[in-house]
């Protein structure tokens, strides 16, 4: 009798999900973006805010080729998205020129910086060009003139034609309400001239209801032309549902009529009942082969020091055998190259492609990527990472085993390590902006490797040459090899350990001393790292005790700390709230060191002040 009751439950359950509202991911933006010079505008101007499950996750924009980005390459280049996996999943090859105004489905990462998502692009200033030109000709509407002047330091006014900007792309990442009815997209639609909400859901097998509560609209709300649309997509969008379908033959405008909106319920739910038979169906299999499979494949056992150093290496043909095994089901693929394959990358392996020690640049069907060699099974590493998916960490794309050797391919880092601009580069050193920048970027992938990845994870090997610059000098965190998992409150989430590893000067007192691991572990070396950020050199025992004496001072006596090739050139108040923090981090008693958390909430609002400090002396 009581087994009876079991689809009614099941079917109350799936009802819930399928018709209750689902919050939405940001009021829609609106007609506002043309409100260049309004600075009392709303915050979805900037961005939808982070209020998704996961701080990163792949997802797609839609952008329309208009020359001079009509190619793979430049529409590529333009958006800073991977061309190889554009070109895929837009069904055409790399070499291909897209027709004048066709859709195409742009593959990104979409992230959290600060309290926004967005998938960061840069842009070369030409003649002529104004932040709204940029926000609304050359990205169709995918940026807002607001977002792109807050994330740079020049004026509205004058824009250095040659100079580079951050262009902040607007997109999302599903809220815990959506992925629970079965989203796992939040695509950002262009909207154009004629685009209604009801026909953009339709053209992307969506029901309507789903897209007006992803952005907060009503049934009879106006959308407006260069603005985005979230689109809740359950799967990959496809080149068919890009195609414009041909406009209806004209007809007359009909009267209002009063039945029209009862009319109109009664055709949803005649639809609804089988499309909800379907998906009872559907849940109904994927709850019943989840149970089937038993523990969670995304729960990543933990493994001592011990026996990562004992690990026997296994054969090419079986480590590669066990990468395969289940990589299908993961956000993004993660290529197995053959030796080969990597040879023709980096000219055999060639001086002229070493970029430092065992990594070595390879360009693949035009792509640059970092390889990494490993001398033994670095599938540990590869089983931990490639699950990951945050901005400010390398991302890897790919692997290879050969003889004993593991190779990692990772995206390309075109400014090197933060080691190699601690003291200059070429006669090249990082302004204010960069370094209090690239303090918030490390801070965001440590966050996110504390609280959001899934086991937590801790670094443990955080140092200036394990931190990577790209071509606009956003770091990333690399070399994971003695990453590990941590469990419960990180309070209380300390492990004894008798193996030490990791680079001296930059391992916590209580680690030395007593094997402690604990999250505050990598805040300690993430203090010793921003320390030598601000100081221009390496840090030194001696540097952490007067800055311990001096950040108890007037914030003048702080110039004598900073590196002398910033000449001055940054607000002193900020170096010295920036001083006091390392200073937090390197307290011997861990409990006292700020969180991750912490870390990001004040170095978001130190680099927001930082931008308009800069603005202010330059209009000056």
């Amino acid at each position: 009798m009581g087994t009876s009751f079991a689809p009614l439950i099941l079917l109350a359950t799936v009802s819930f999900f399928l018709f209750s509202k689902v919050l939405p991911q940001q009021p829609y933006v609106g007609s506002l973006t043309t409100a260049c010079e309004n600075t009392n505008v709303s915050n979805s101007l900037f961005g939808y805010s982070c209020n998704g499950r996961d701080r990163s996750c792949p997802t797609f924009l839609i952008f329309r080729a208009t020359s001079p980005y009509k190619s793979v390459s430049s529409v590529a280049t333009l958006l800073s998205s991977n061309p190889s996996k554009l070109a895929q999943v837009n069904g055409v090859s790399l070499s291909s020129i897209f027709d004048d105004k066709r859709q195409v489905i742009i593959p990104v990462n979409c992230s959290c910086t600060g309290i926004y998502y967005q998938h960061n692009s840069t842009y070369t200033i030409q003649g002529g060009d104004t932040y709204f030109s940029v926000a609304n000709n050359t990205y169709q509407g995918l940026s807002t003139c607001q977002a792109s002047q807050s994330q740079n330091s020049y004026p509205a006014t004058k824009l250095p034609v040659g100079s580079e900007i951050i262009v902040p792309l607007r997109c999302a990442c599903p809220t815990k309400q959506q992925i629970s009815a079965g989203v796992k997209y939040l695509l950002s639609y262009l909207i154009v001239s004629g685009d209604i909400v009801d026909s953009i859901s339709r053209r992307f097998g969506v029901n309507t209801d789903s897209t007006l509560n992803a952005n907060g609209l009503e049934e009879d709300s106006t959308i407006f032309p260069f603005t985005t649309l979230l689109v809740p997509l359950q799967n990959e969008p496809l080149v068919s549902q890009t195609i414009t379908p041909p406009p209806p033959p004209p007809s007359s405008t009909p009267p209002p009529n009063p039945e029209k909106k009862k009319s109109k319920t009664g055709l949803s739910v005649g639809i609804g009942v089988p499309v909800t038979v379907i998906l009872i169906l559907g849940l109904f299999l994927f709850f019943f082969n989840k149970k089937k499979k038993g523990p969670s494949e995304d729960v990543i056992k933990e493994e001592s020091e011990e026996r990562y150093l004992k690990r026997e290496v296994k054969t090419d043909s079986i480590l590669a055998d066990e990468l395969l095994t289940g990589v299908s089901d993961l956000r993004h693929s993660l290529k197995v190259y053959k030796f080969e394959e990597l040879q023709a990358a980096t000219n055999n392996f060639g001086e002229v492609c070493r970029i430092q020690g065992a990594v070595f640049r390879g360009v693949f069907e035009g792509d640059i990527a970092a390889i990494k060699r490993i001398d033994g099974d670095a599938s540990t590493e590869i089983e931990i990472v490639k699950k990951w998916n945050h901005f400010n960490l390398i991302r890897l794309s790919g692997v290879c085993f050969h003889q004993g050797y593991s190779f990692l391919v990772h995206e390309y880092a075109q400014n090197g390590s933060l080691k190699d601009w601690i003291y200059g580069r070429d006669g090249l050193y990082l302004n204010w902006i960069q370094r209090v920048q690239i303090a918030l970027d490390v801070a965001s992938g440590l966050q996110y490797l504390h609280y959001y990845a899934n086991p937590p994870f801790l670094h443990k090997d955080i140092k200036t040459s394990n931190i990577l610059l790209d071509g606009v000098f956003r770091a990333k965190i690399s070399n994971f090899r003695l990453a590990r998992s941590v469990r419960g409150k990180e309070e209380e989430d300390f492990v004894l350990t008798r193996h030490v590893a990791g680079t001296r000067g930059y391992l916590a007192p209580e680690y030395l001393e007593n094997g402690l691991i604990s999250p505050k572990l990598d805040v300690y070396a993430y203090g010793v790292v921003i320390l030598e950020l601000m100081a221009g050199k390496e840090a030194t025992e001696s540097m952490e005790q007067a800055l311990t004496a001096k950040v108890e001072h007037k914030s003048q006596e702080i110039a004598g700390f900073m590196d002398p090739h910033l000449q001055s050139n940054y607000p002193t108040e900020l170096a010295s709230l920036i001083m006091k923090m390392v200073e937090g981090c390197l307290m011997k008693d861990p409990s006292g060191r700020p969180s991750m958390d912490e870390i990001v909430s004040s170095l978001t609002r130190m680099l927001a002040v930082s931008l308009a400090w800069k603005s202010s002396n330059t209009i000056s």
